[in-house]
């Protein structure tokens, strides 16, 4: 006669194969015909699926995108733990280690997302002026476009900026001063175009982005209904920091040509 008993080696990882142990045992008899003891015979390997439905594998860009539905325009990357983000993932804890260090390496990944797009936003404004719009106010109206898009990517750069810790604001910085660098060269090249000189560009680029992102902070936390109103006014904020810098070339021109 003989009996069966089972064990496996595996916690059921996603996607691994369990080995289970399978121990036959063989009941020795006393000579009497009363059963002695239960003596192992052999082990028999038998590999497994996990029944776990788990993802197996799972890419960098899969916990970027988990992580950005579990955010909205009213919660700072700072109160995302790395078992939401798993879980949203469907994947184990452990698997999110294959791709990020920690839970700050999440975040300024996702910081620097929101940067890149937020540089894409002046370049579809230059695509845009080729037809011979305002490139203020077709900055404006496309920054106010990805406000209200579902990425949410630009809601992480104007919330990090004020709430963030400090590793995430010196993140914020870094992809500002990218933009304000790509926003001087086009303002040079504009000025250069229509050959009105312009005085500071670098000075005027970085006031124009601290601006507009100042009051997209702010339009965060209105309704969609009232964002033209914020349209309006940056349009003519900066038309106003454009007037000036333009005035103030033209002055020292005048005065050099004295």
């Amino acid at each position: 006669m003989t009996k069966q008993r089972t064990y496996g080696d595996s916690a059921g990882r996603p996607g691994e194969s369990i080995h289970v142990y399978r121990q036959v045992y063989i009941c020795l008899y006393h000579p009497g015909g009363l059963p002695l003891c239960w003596a192992p015979m052999t082990r028999i390997d038998t590999p497994e699926t996990s029944t776990v439905s788990r993802k197996a594998t799972i890419s960098r860009d899969d916990l970027i995108a988990a992580a950005l539905r579990l955010l909205g325009p009213h919660r700072s990357i700072s109160t995302l733990s790395l078992r939401e983000v798993a879980r949203e993932a469907d994947i184990a804890p452990n698997s999110f280690y294959r791709h990020f260090r920690d839970m700050d390496a999440l975040a300024i990944a996702l910081i620097e997302l929101g940067g890149r797009s937020l540089r894409s936003i002046i370049r579809e404004a230059r695509v845009r002026v080729r037809s011979g719009r305002s490139v203020i106010r077709t900055s404006i109206e496309t920054f106010m476009e990805q406000l209200t898009a579902d990425e949410r990517l630009l809601h992480i750069l104007l919330r990090e900026g004020i709430v963030g810790s400090d590793a995430y604001k010196a993140a914020v910085e870094r992809e500002l001063r990218a933009f304000e660098d790509e926003l001087c060269i086009d303002l040079v090249r504009l000025s250069e175009a229509s050959s009105r000189p312009i005085h500071a560009p670098a000075l005027v680029a970085t006031a124009m982005t601290r601006l507009v992102f100042a009051m997209g902070a702010t339009a965060l936390d209105l309704p969609r209904e009232r964002h033209g109103e914020v349209v309006e006014q940056l349009v003519t904020m900066l038309r106003m920091i454009m007037l000036g810098a333009h005035q103030l070339a033209s002055a020292e021109d005048d005065a050099a040509s004295r």
